[in-house]
């Protein structure tokens, strides 16, 4: 039977990073369901139905095909047979993933290939809705915060290093609104599952973050 561990978390909270080391140190698999919607985001705003409504959007996401690899650089993600790994990880992808999110035909479509994952093999996989919505039966679950000023400046650090300007206050408005959009969705909004163990790393390293989940995994196997 499959083990999985469910992330939840509001943007910048530093899931996918966690995620990554934890799923390697378990030899898990790895779900980014970020990626996959930030992947769909671009896909609607490509056939100009990121802002619905919900028909325009139903009728083109089913041509959308995300796939997920694991290659020796990394994970890829592919958007229709491109590689749309960086792409996805711009600003704009990220409010795009937000917004989109929120269309239930959107939400159906990942969340029946996220199920099939984790049916069959042992996953980390990191989200808005997975202790809530996706597997809401997961042995273990997390919910990973830390403040908003906290994850602004990690962005702002992350973007400085690969060279991209960035604006700090600019980027601690986007995560502000990504934030409400979230919660306030009416379609599974971000919240904490009632059996989700929460964790803050504000005042803690990724290191610390991965040691405290392999902690609690220990705990629930015992």
């Amino acid at each position: 039977m499959s083990f999985q561990i469910a992330i939840d978390g509001p943007a910048g909270a530093g899931k996918s990073t966690v995620a990554k080391e934890v799923a390697r140190r378990l030899n898990y698999v790895y779900v980014d369901t970020g990626a996959m919607y930030r992947a769909m985001g671009l896909y609607l705003a490509s056939k100009g139905a990121d802002g619905g409504p919900e028909e325009a959007v139903e009728a083109v996401c089913g041509g959308a095909d995300i796939r997920l690899t694991c290659e020796d650089a990394g994970q890829k993600v592919w958007l229709n047979g491109e590689d749309v790994t960086e792409s996805i990880r711009t600003e704009k992808a990220g409010m795009l993933a937000s917004s989109t999110s929120a269309f239930s035909a959107v939400r159906k479509k990942l969340t029946q290939l996220q199920k099939e994952l984790a049916r069959t093999q042992d996953v980390v996989m990191d989200g808005r809705d997975i202790g809530t919505s996706v597997l809401p039966d997961a042995p273990l679950k997390i919910y990973l915060t830390a403040s908003v000023a906290t994850r602004a400046r990690r962005r702002f650090l992350e973007l400085e290093e690969k060279g991209q300007a960035a604006d700090l206050n600019e980027i601690e408005e986007d995560i502000r609104r990504r934030d409400e959009q979230d919660i306030t969705r009416k379609l599974s909004p971000l919240r904490q599952a009632e059996d989700a163990v929460m964790v803050d790393s504000s005042q803690m390293t990724a290191e610390e973050v991965v040691e405290r989940i392999l902690e609690l995994k220990k705990e629930r196997e015992a």
